[in-house]
């Protein structure tokens, strides 16, 4: 078997003291001293090349004194303070080593070494080799067969041999030897007049200090200069002596938070490293955090953005002359400032633009500070702004501008002439490989660092909302989110636009949903607060019962949410089966292995159903009450067109994609969300969408039939597979085909397909078999697709638009296997996201062209949820069938079912 990969312990504060007085003065163009940062960080980049490790820490000396400093007052007292230029760099190398994504340990009252003793030595006791980097001689006692150094300055690596070759005794001895003839750097007495060789002499010749101060009458005899006098002096110094032996002894049990195994690497925060980068100006490092992508040429100089020309428009005629402009230019990019990121509380503050980079104008209309300077009125400025905000010929750009939609329709403008979204340009251009807000698209295309929000309005609970803020400082602020946003697009478009298909998503689908989307989340749900409180009191009820309940199983009263006192009774006390263990080698109690106990045990059962209903009472019966609007009487979700990396969407405050649908407690919270008086609520839905694309995509006859016959395709399965009529196939045989058709969509394994059914893996592989045998053109479609994957690295939906798989070529065959899976599925779940957007086009645009009382409330997976006037109901249900049904020209057919009802669980 191949050795495991090592833990690699860094000692940071010896690099930070080492790279500060070994490398040239680094500053920044502001002063800022970086060559430590620069330093230590290249050694951290060579340890993660050199070894690629899963677990490693870097640890540095906390402040303060230590246990020593009681052992030994004069204890490395002779040090002088730490270099103002030095003390600068602290913060800065912590935030980058956290944006590294290595684990960092600062611990009070040890020292670095300390730490670092414990962890090498808790790893090596569970036979994990580690590695442990630092320049401190000291560190050389903890190396045996399972720990090294490296010192990662010079290269040298020490093993048990390579210490005895570099100190003269083995790492046994390496305390003893600074015992005896001290330590000037760490100021560890010794004995006087003992150097290194007469040490060596005396630990070679007779052995460890204790054996030394044994056999004192031994030392004339040794061929060391002065051995006749020595016996004399180390009586003398005795104490001395073993003192040292106690300060230079690295601790090696510390009490630490975490345990060597939890020492796992995470993901790098490019954002924040390429923020890291640019404030230290290192810049061909944040040229490489770029994703090796065509970087803008202004990457590599400082950022040619010139805040100071941007304007602060507090005037009729400023006002006036920028208007002109606007109208003048082909594009222009437009941002609103807000009271609340929540649209439908958001008060007005200011607008922004930007007509071509570097020219940009904050108008400032609700800054309410004490002492604010005169602004224009905003129902003045909205006035003259109206008709160029909702003239569809004039072609607006922004980041996000579904938010600016929203909160410009409470002050009854209707927002046309969206062209572009930056966002969703992002997005679009590729889901996966950052995150999609401005400031991490500024980092990414433009290497620039934007005005955090955290910058002019502080953090936590004393922050500013915008109209507090003063004008000088959140005017360049808000010009600057228009300059960006036009930049961004100028830098985003050609991307997109030279992949004709991508554009057309961009075109057809995303940028058109953006009003589509803010008119659903303005339209609201109407929600029963009453009953949604009475059933959070009957939840509150099961919870104490099923809570007693388990209190019986187990014979004592315990903590359900502890998960250290429900181990102790499922393992220790039940003696329930260990199925998996935690990472600190604990037996685990997370959800999916309790699920999979609760097959055949009593008590995971009932802690199951106890934290299914508090997740239902914490996340919706308590809260839905809470976020009702004053403003509509309704709940309002914010839908997210930039998160799925499938082109999914999502929605949160609520998040009405998470509620239950199979279970009773889910059903009666889908009961709350009820039609007004004289009104229905009709939801359609598109029936088994993922298994039709897969019939559309794969071509497989077999599937093809099926749906084009109208059969329950989870019966024909079943009776493809064991080979009998439809007649004849058992309810349990098309269970088992139902799971065998979703499972295999999503890459499910016969491991996988095994565990659901309860069947030997044997026999699940046999059914995965049988199902190819059947159907040959799903398996050619599998096998094709993760071919074409790994050869362009992306997989595409119907409508051209793209995933891409950064994992497909992985050394690492689980992360491989992985994003084979997604490939497979991709393609289905992306198409089908892309249907139903496209069905909700068509269905917005009648609703809007017929004038019939109807509103689109909700979109919930393959779902469309609409509240109707109860003598209207069959028209909606005829139309937007219909619509949706057509929104894709698939070789099988679109089928669409439509429920009605008081209610939206009636209605599903």
């Amino acid at each position: 078997m191949s050795q495991p990969k090592p833990l690699v312990l860094v000692d940071g504060s010896s690099y930070l003291y080492r790279a500060f007085h070994a490398l040239p003065p680094l500053a920044t163009s502001s002063g800022q001293p970086t060559g430590a940062v620069r330093g230590v960080a290249s050694m951290l980049r060579k340890l993660l090349a050199d070894y690629q490790p899963e677990r490693m820490a870097v640890v540095f000396d906390a402040k303060g004194k230590t246990f020593r400093d009681e052992l030994f007052e004069q204890y490395k007292a002779q040090r002088p303070p730490m270099p103002d230029e030095l003390r600068a760099q602290v913060e800065p190398l912590y935030t980058l080593i956290r944006a590294m994504g290595l684990p960092l340990i600062v611990e009070e009252g040890v020292e670095a070494d300390d730490v670092i003793g414990t962890l090498a030595r808790q790893a090596a006791a569970a036979g994990q080799p580690v590695v442990i980097s630092t320049g401190d001689k000291d560190m050389a006692q903890l190396v045996d067969g399972h720990i090294t150094l490296v010192n990662t300055m010079t290269g040298t690596v020490l093993d048990p041999d390579g210490v005895v070759e570099k100190f003269g005794v083995g790492p046994e001895l390496i305390i003893d030897l600074l015992a005896l003839m001290g330590d000037k750097v760490d100021n560890i007495p010794g004995v006087p007049g003992v150097g290194e060789k007469t040490a060596l002499g005396l630990l070679q010749g007779i052995g460890s200090l204790t054996t030394l101060y044994d056999n004192l009458d031994k030392v004339p005899a040794l061929p060391i200069r002065g051995a006749k006098t020595l016996p004399k002096k180390l009586e003398e110094h005795r104490d001395q002596a073993f003192l040292s032996y106690q300060l230079a002894t690295i601790k090696l049990d510390c009490v630490l938070n975490e345990t060597f195994d939890e020492l796992t690497l995470r993901e790098p925060d490019k954002v924040a490293l390429a923020e890291q980068y640019r404030t230290l100006e290192f810049k061909s490092w944040l040229l490489e955090i770029l994703d090796g992508e065509e970087v803008p040429e202004d990457v590599t100089a400082e950022t040619s953005i010139d805040r100071a020309s941007y304007v602060t428009i507090t005037d009729d005629a400023t006002l006036d002359d920028w208007l002109q402009r606007l109208v003048a230019a082909k594009l222009f990019a437009f941002d609103t400032e807000t009271t609340s990121l929540d649209y439908m509380q958001a008060e007005l503050v200011g607008v922004s633009f930007a007509i071509s980079p570097g020219e940009a104008a904050y108008v400032p209309v609700a800054h309410d500070y004490p002492g604010a300077p005169d602004q224009l009125d905003r129902d003045a400025v909205l006035k003259k702004l109206k008709p160029l905000l909702e003239d569809p010929g004039l072609k607006k750009i922004g980041q996000n501008l579904k938010y600016d939609m929203s909160v410009l329709a409470q002050y009854d403008i209707t927002l046309r002439g969206v062209e572009y979204d930056t966002m969703l340009e992002s997005y679009v251009l590729d889901s996966v490989a950052t995150r999609h807000d401005m400031d991490s698209l500024a980092l990414k295309f433009l290497g620039h660092r934007n005005i955090a929000f955290e910058d002019i309005a502080g953090k936590g609970a004393k922050q500013l909302t915008f109209n507090q803020i003063a004008i000088d400082d959140a005017a360049p602020y808000a010009a600057e989110d228009a300059d960006i946003t036009l930049r961004l697009h100028e830098t985003l478009w050609p991307r997109l636009e030279a992949i004709p298909t991508l554009a057309r998503v961009f075109r057809e689908i995303e940028v058109p949903l953006v009003s589509v989307l803010s008119r659903i989340e303005r339209n609201g749900c109407y929600v029963d607060a009453g009953m949604l409180r009475l059933q959070s009191q009957e939840l509150a009820k099961k919870m104490a019962a099923l809570e007693k309940q388990a209190h019986e199983i187990a014979g004592r009263p315990f903590n359900l949410n502890s998960t250290k006192q429900l181990g102790e009774i499922l393992y220790t006390e039940q003696n329930i089966p260990v199925i998996k263990k935690t990472p600190k080698g604990a037996p685990s109690t997370a959800e999916p292995v309790l699920a999979e106990l609760a097959l055949e045990y009593e008590l995971p059962s009932v802690i199951m159903a106890h934290r299914a209903m508090n997740k239902l009472k914490s996340t919706y019966t308590d809260k839905l009450p809470e976020m009702v609007q004053p403003r509509s009487g309704r709940v309002h979700t914010s839908y997210h067109q930039a998160v799925a990396a499938t082109g999914r969407l999502s929605s949160s405050d609520p998040n009405l994609q998470n509620i239950p649908v199979r279970s009773e407690e889910g059903r009666r919270i889908r009961q709350a969300f009820r039609a007004p008086a004289g009104r229905k609520i009709v939801a359609a839905d598109y029936s088994q969408i993922e298994l039709r694309i897969m019939a559309h995509l794969s071509g497989d006859k077999g599937l093809l039939d099926a749906f084009a016959h109208g059969l329950d395709i989870h019966r024909a399965t079943a009776a493809e597979v064991w080979e009998k009529s439809l007649d004849a196939v058992t309810d349990n045989e098309r269970r088992n085909a139902k799971a065998i058709n979703f499972g295999l969509i999503y890459g499910m394994s016969a491991f996988g397909l095994a565990k659901q059914l309860g069947v030997p893996r044997g026999e699940a592989q046999d059914y995965i078999n049988r199902y190819f045998e059947r159907y040959p053109g799903v398996r050619e479609y599998m096998d094709s697709t993760r071919a074409k994957a790994a050869e362009q690295g992306y997989v595409e939906t119907l409508f051209g638009r793209r995933l891409y798989l950064p994992e497909i070529g992985s050394r690492n065959a689980a992360m491989r296997q992985a994003a084979e899976r997604t490939a497979i599925n991709a393609p289905m779940q992306g198409t089908a996201a892309d249907i139903i957007k496209r069905a909700m086009l068509r269905v917005d645009q009648w609703l809007t062209d017929s004038g019939i009382d109807a509103l689109m409330i909700m979109q919930v997976h393959d779902e469309l949820v609409f509240e109707v006037d109860e003598k209207q109901v069959d028209t909606l249900i005829n139309e937007a069938t219909a619509l949706m049904s057509g929104a894709a020209d698939l070789k099988v057919p679109l089928v669409v079912d439509a429920g009605i009802g008081d209610n939206w669980d009636e209605a599903h």
